[in-house]
């Protein structure tokens, strides 16, 4: 593997050493942002793509087609998408011998796509994953005069780990590789402060951290705005749909109604039923390191608390994204048989997604670190809508939520039960500590990526 990984990245370093040039005039201004993965789902990169070209940079987006990015970027002029080619994936031979063939692949076709878009002074590269994309954008950037900066969100090899176990040889050569080519970047950012020290004392990287922060579109989102969302999604989501409405447009002629909001045609006014059922959201990409039984067992648990006669609504619980293991807990769903709880697994579109975390009572995150030094997106674009979130406990976990003041920290479905329980007792009363912590993040007034990124990662492209 290690060989076949050098001679892929041979051809790359031998055109280095024939045809390296010096950084032409005018580069500075055009950067490469470049995913090796879908770029629809890739926020925090979409999020750099249009700081940089909100600041004038020509920008080449670079990765996979696949799910649509936010409209804020295909709709700026800066900001060009390149899509790397697709290619089947070998499925004759050893499994190890169809992943060797992929990152072969793999290095040629982000190499042959690296080359083709006009040269950039910048390449920002999000890892992971980093196999092979460290490598071929170093040795880019070296045919090419470019810096190379990375912006370290998590470590792939622990990712591979929770399907192979740490002493597999591919996790312990992907392991080698990224702590290797890691080092040749000009510069390095990373999620957290964990993340940072561990950089440094393990790899001898110095990185500058930038934690997550929400983009402007996540806010609160106004109750005739909900309105419009739970009537459009009620179109194909029975959840979203009136009580006892086979149809979801109106009731008479003078009402529309969703399971959420009514809107009265004489006053203009929506309302929200007294009677409403409690909005749960999680967002997931349905991967080995979100364990969603644990929320399926806390719903049962809290089922149980209703059937008991506790002064708790009925609950619809929002699951979205898309991912691996979709398939095998979709299934796992349609076996539960609930009376209070409607769950509904939507693909929202990304104008769709801060719309209904702004309109929604609780988020609950079940994502745990598959290397404990990164932090969950989702909870921040959460706490940008101000929704309270509860969320499963890993290591650095306290560097965003702060138990008891924006959300509640759980270990296990039982507790996450419990809490369900306390936040909606007698909901939707102003009361109780779900109203608190949504007060208080209104009240802490943290500032929004954009804001946080010109202070952190400007000067990286400036001072170059």
């Amino acid at each position: 593997m290690a060989a076949l990984l050098w001679l892929a990245v041979g051809g790359a370093l031998l055109l280095v050493l024939l045809w390296r040039r010096a950084r032409p005039t005018g580069s500075e201004g055009r950067a490469a942002v470049v995913v090796l993965g879908d770029l629809g789902r890739s926020p925090r990169m979409q999020y750099h793509a249009l700081s940089l070209a909100r600041r004038g940079f020509h920008v080449a987006f670079v990765g996979y087609a696949g799910t649509k990015p936010h409209n804020d970027l295909l709709h700026n002029e800066n900001i060009r998408i390149v899509h790397i080619p697709e290619h089947k994936t070998w499925q004759a031979g050893p499994r190890v011998f169809q992943y060797i063939a992929k990152v072969i692949m793999q290095t040629v076709l982000l190499f042959y796509t690296m080359l083709k878009i006009e040269n950039p002074g910048y390449v920002l590269l999000q890892n992971p994953p980093g196999l092979p994309s460290i490598a071929v954008t170093r040795a880019v950037c070296l045919l090419r005069g470019s810096k190379l900066i990375i912006d370290w969100h998590n470590y792939g090899y622990t990712i591979m780990s929770l399907t192979h176990g740490d002493r597999h040889p591919l996790v312990r050569i992907a392991k080698w590789y990224e702590e290797l080519f890691g080092r040749l970047s000009d510069y390095n950012i990373c999620v957290t402060k964990a993340m940072k020290e561990d950089l440094e004392v393990k790899c001898n990287i110095k990185a500058i951290t930038l934690y997550d922060k929400p983009a402007s579109f996540f806010k609160e989102t106004p109750l005739s705005d909900q309105h419009q969302l739970f009537m459009k999604l009620s179109k194909d989501y029975v959840p979203f749909k009136a009580r006892g409405v086979a149809e979801p447009i109106t009731l008479d002629d003078n009402n529309e109604k969703s399971a959420f909001t009514q809107w009265e045609a004489q006053s203009g006014r929506v309302t929200r039923p007294k009677d409403r059922p409690a909005l749960l959201v999680s967002s997931t990409s349905w991967t080995e390191d979100e364990d969603f039984s644990v929320l399926l067992e806390a719903l049962e648990g809290y089922e149980r608390y209703v059937s008991d006669g506790m002064k708790l609504p009925p609950l619809v619980c929002v699951i979205t994204g898309k991912g691996p293991l979709k398939e095998y807990y979709s299934k796992l769903m349609a076996t539960m048989r609930f009376r209070h709880i409607q769950i509904c697994t939507p693909w929202l579109e990304a104008e769709d997604y801060p719309l209904l975390l702004g309109s929604a009572d609780l988020g609950v995150c079940l994502h745990k670190s598959s290397s404990g030094l990164d932090l969950p997106m989702k909870v921040v674009d959460m706490f940008g809508c101000c929704l309270p979130v509860c969320a499963v406990h890993f290591q650095c976990l306290h560097e965003l939520v702060k138990h008891e003041v924006n959300g509640l920290v759980f270990r296990d479905s039982s507790e996450l039960a419990e809490q369900l329980k306390m936040l909606f007792w007698e909901f939707p009363t102003a009361e109780g500590k779900l109203n608190l912590f949504r007060r208080n993040l209104r009240t802490a007034k943290e500032l929004r990526w954009d804001e946080c990124w010109e202070k952190t990662v400007l000067p990286l492209f400036r001072n170059s």
